[in-house]
């Protein structure tokens, strides 16, 4: 039987063998992932960067807990290679070799050198201390730890580095583009309010790329990669604010530059949809008068005069063509189209008021007309009765001023002394029919 040692009852040859083993596949994962890490590219980023903020702090440790993870994997190593010599020197060990392989691979029997410093511990979570003695698992579990909390850092800093600034630099061409096709069209700071945006975009992507470049951990959201995997993030929000702010201003600028591209063609519809409500206001200023020494008692609406608060837009657009003013001229013109067109209604609604009353001047004439060729083509253009009532509502109708209700009244009854006419006697009646008609009149 195996001697007990001071970590307990002695391992046997296969479990020194087993433990031998799992160590060295520990030790082999450890120092590929320690070699990893010294060649990731986060890790190179953060030894030449000039940092600030929370990430100058936190590389600070980052840098001295790699430094310890390299003196511990080195102790770890040695602890190793003395229990693989102690193994190697005979097939079947003795009693004393399992006892001491059993320490080595069991008990605490390394004494390591003091640790990071205490600013260094702190953040860890440990206490200060001159030297530890550990066994080989424990100095594997807080390899592990350390490694696990340095990773962190490079990860989520060169995650954010490729995130973000390709994106801010794409960004601020884009941004470059934008500026130049503003200025051309007079979209400028001071002057116009897209163009105070892009100053403030311009400052603003300036600002951050400095902060992302210096501190990227401050643009880290969520969880550290290894407490939830796939949990955190690169923090794009005042990236993807400044994206959406140039987003409108493009627009904007863009507006302005259809706006420059098809302005005189604008102007000259506005002028044109001007110039026929001016006519149409002409007409409608003729029919009233017209109506008025034409038409008896008859309630004609007033008719206004040209647009000339329009005009003097129009000339003010005008002018900001004539200048290049494009920033100026889009929401003037776009606003001079609508109160246009809104003229030309206005004035063809007038028109269609004051001429109504000769519109049903000519309607009663047009029945008038009507019913005397009707009565004609049935042989009643020589009736006296008919010939007297047609008379009286042509003359009615072709006076001037015409009395419209009475017209129509006379209208009426020529209308109904041709129907009158057409219809057949009435059974067992002996009043002619000359004299009926005339006793109606």
């Amino acid at each position: 039987m195996a001697v007990a040692g001071p970590t307990g009852p002695a391992l046997s040859r296969e479990e020194v063998d087993r433990a031998l083993t799992r160590l060295g596949a520990e030790h082999e994962a450890v120092e590929s992932s320690l070699l990893a890490l010294q060649d990731h590219a986060g890790r190179r980023l953060l030894e030449g960067a000039e940092l600030t903020g929370a990430t100058k702090s936190r590389w600070a440790v980052t840098e001295q807990l790699i430094t310890q993870l390299w003196v511990y994997f080195d102790a770890y190593t040695d602890a190793l290679e003395a229990a693989r010599e102690l193994r190697a020197r005979r097939r079947w060990p003795t009693p004393g070799e399992l006892s001491d392989l059993t320490d080595l691979l069991c008990g605490a029997g390394l004494t390591l050198p003091a640790g990071p410093p205490t600013a260094t511990l702190a953040a860890l979570g440990g206490p200060a201390r001159l030297s530890e003695r550990l066994s080989l698992q424990d100095l594997l579990d807080r390899m592990n730890g350390w490694y696990a909390q340095a990773l962190d850092v490079v990860v989520m800093a060169d995650a954010v580095w490729s995130a973000l600034p390709a994106r801010i630099d794409l960004l601020a061409a884009e941004l470059r583009r934008t500026r130049s096709l503003a200025h051309s069209v007079g979209v400028r700071p001071g002057e116009h309010p897209a163009g105070d945006d892009l100053e403030q975009i311009t400052d603003e992507l300036t600002a951050l790329r400095c902060e992302v470049i210096s501190d990227p951990l401050a643009f880290w959201a969520g969880a550290s990669p290894s407490s939830a995997p796939g949990g955190g993030r690169p923090d794009t929000d005042r990236y993807d604010r400044a994206a959406r702010a140039l987003d409108e201003v493009r627009r904007e600028v863009e507006a302005v530059l259809d706006v420059r591209q098809d302005a005189e063609q604008r102007l000259m519809r506005v002028r044109d949809v001007l110039s026929r409500a001016d006519r149409t206001l002409g007409e409608a200023r003729q029919a009233r008068v017209e109506v008025l020494s034409k038409i008896a008692a008859s309630e004609v609406p007033a008719v206004s005069g040209p647009p000339t608060a329009l005009y003097e837009q129009l000339s003010v657009a005008s002018e900001h063509r004539r200048r290049a003013q494009w920033h100026r001229l889009s929401p003037l013109l776009e606003g001079l189209e609508q109160r246009a067109e809104e003229e030309l209604l206005r004035a063809r609604e007038s028109l269609t008021a004051v001429t109504a009353p000769l519109a049903v001047r000519a309607e009663l004439r047009g029945r008038l007309d009507a019913y005397k060729a009707k009565a004609s083509r049935l042989g009643l253009a020589e009736d006296p009765f008919l010939i007297e009532r047609y008379d009286v509502a042509r003359r009615m109708l072709w006076s001037a001023p015409c009395d419209l209700f009475a017209a129509e009244q006379a209208v009426l009854r020529f209308q109904q002394a041709v129907a009158g006419a057409l219809a057949p006697p009435s059974a067992g009646s002996a009043v002619p029919e000359t004299a009926d008609r005339r006793g109606d009149a």
